[in-house]
């Protein structure tokens, strides 16, 4: 179509004394097909072109009767005017129509040109201008009007629809030619045998053509800022947890942290629970894995003097501390539910794998630095800054004679990674930690402190039922992954960073992160 389309802007160009408009010259030809046809023109330098870019004015149907036959409040008044006696307000419908008496009528009282004397219309004037026609008519021929307020006053009242027209201006190039010689873009084998390269004429290389782009993956922004996280643990001699359980019984959820069985994050409405299988299996050693060798032996790794640990002693304590108290805790002083205890959830916080590795740690008590980064799940209304399904950064330090300044001072150099170099930490209350703090840090683009997670030393009675020495103490904190997501990308709606919502330019285009830098 554009093939076709040149030949005509050539005639309209060599035939103008000046520039030719394409909306006048070729007003039902398309923006696609013109603009094909200038592009290969303009590639040339045969015609030169500009865009233009405007906005019209078209009437509605109700603005082109206006315009034909006159407003509605100049019918009222026409109406009124040859009503010589008056007119009855409840004869105006059936003289101008039900529309016309119900907006003009009001419009002619504005504007003085009708009173009412009881139930009667009268005229206070003999003759009237008629702005609105006068207004659209000057629209109707000119697709503008030189008031932009009246422009504006015609789209409130939905007289008029705006309408973007692009259009272009174009002249006579330094290579003009009548006639368009088609180039050729590949030189061939026939070219070369016949000789008729050298007549032919070949396309120059545009080098400065950009490149066709090439697909390929892309990191969603939660993992480019996970990956960030995980650099700052590794630097800081962290290990990183096995995360691959979504699904955890109520007892390393909940109870072998320390969290009475009447808690309200146990209800319905903050957690989900699996319906099938109702329950689970006490707590037990995880099952042997059995590795087959090239061979067609099979191997199974299990180190020398791998010290076996005792789950049966471990959930008779964990109840214990629960109903009456034990290590030096009176404990919560109820009866302790096996079945509660065994109910299937999708766990609600990676500080169940937490507990998990340190009653592995407690058969060899040694410092150590676990983390986790993964996916964690909540009963919660979903809007703007909550989803039932979020990501959890958690850190764990295990070591000898810790205390609540040292907990302080590595949050400090932990955020500092991080660029957030001002915190403040207020005391707050968590069932298996005591102390607990809530750590806040000053965020200079929001201006404002906001709080970016949580932080505590486990309790005692978390602890000792492990199995771990009582002079050992240990280090939490999590924040959520999104919240520095969000903050970093400037995203305000959590669903549009995870979930159906998510757009999939903004993952392709979104830039790599450093989260020590602005």
């Amino acid at each position: 179509m554009s093939n076709d389309l040149i030949p005509q802007i050539l005639d309209a160009v060599s035939q103008a004394h000046a520039s030719i408009f394409t909306n006048e010259a070729f007003p039902s030809v398309d923006f696609t097909t013109i603009k094909s046809a200038l592009d290969r023109l303009g590639s040339r330098e045969i015609v030169i072109y500009k865009q233009i870019d405007r906005e019209e004015a078209l009437l509605t149907p109700e603005a082109e009767g206006i315009a034909a036959q006159g407003s509605h409040e100049a019918k009222v008044f026409e109406a009124v005017r040859q009503a010589v006696e008056g007119l009855k307000i409840a004869d105006l419908p059936g003289i101008v129509g039900r529309e016309s008496a119900k907006v003009g009528q009001g419009k002619a009282f504005k504007e003085g040109w009708i009173k009412k004397d009881k139930d009667l219309l009268r005229a206070t004037t003999d003759t009237i201008k008629d702005a609105s026609r006068e207004q659209l008519q000057i629209i109707q021929r000119s697709r503008t009007h030189p008031d932009s307020k009246v422009l504006s006053d015609l789209r409130k009242r939905k007289l008029i629809t705006m309408q973007k027209i692009i259009s272009f201006e174009v002249k006579k190039g330094p290579r003009f030619a009548k006639d368009f010689v088609k180039e050729e873009t590949d030189l061939t084998a026939d070219m070369l045998a016949t000789g008729a390269w050298k007549s032919v004429k070949l396309k120059p290389y545009n080098f400065k053509a950009m490149g066709a782009p090439t697909m390929s993956g892309a990191l969603h922004p939660l993992n480019k800022v996970r990956h960030e996280f995980r650099q700052i643990f590794f630097e800081m001699g962290f290990e990183e947890m096995p995360t691959n359980r979504y699904v955890e019984t109520g007892f390393w959820n909940f109870d072998a942290l320390f969290v009475p069985q009447q808690h309200p994050a146990r209800d319905l409405q903050d957690t989900f629970y699996i319906s099938d299988p109702p329950r689970a299996d006490k707590p037990r050693a995880d099952p042997v894995r059995t590795e087959r060798l090239a061979d067609g032996s099979s191997s199974t790794p299990n180190p020398q003097g791998a010290p076996q640990q005792d789950y049966g002693s471990y959930w008779d304590d964990v109840k214990e501390v629960h109903e009456k108290g034990k290590y030096g805790s009176i404990g919560y002083r109820y009866p302790f539910k096996d079945e509660e205890s065994l109910r299937l959830v999708l766990r609600t916080h990676t500080t169940a794998v937490s507990t998990y590795m340190l009653y592995k740690l407690a058969a060899n008590p040694r410092p150590a630095r676990y983390f986790s980064i993964d996916r964690v799940f909540r009963n919660e209304s979903v809007d703007a800054t909550h989803l039932a399904e979020f990501h959890q950064v958690e850190g764990v330090i295990a070591d000898f004679g810790l205390a609540l300044g040292g907990l302080i001072g590595f949050m400090e150099v932990f955020f500092g990674k991080m660029g957030i170099h001002q915190l403040r930490f207020k005391p707050a209350y968590n069932p298996y930690t005591e102390p607990s703090l809530e750590i806040f840090g000053y965020h200079s683009g929001l201006g404002k402190w906001v709080e970016i997670g949580n932080s505590g030393m486990f309790r005692p009675e978390m602890l000792e039922p492990m199995g771990l020495p009582k002079d050992m103490r240990v280090y939490g904190w999590g924040l959520s992954l999104e919240r520095p997501t969000m903050i970093k990308y400037g995203v305000k709606n959590i669903r549009e960073l995870l979930g159906h919502k998510v757009d999939l330019n903004f993952v392709e285009s979104n830039a790599a992160v450093r989260l020590e830098k602005d």
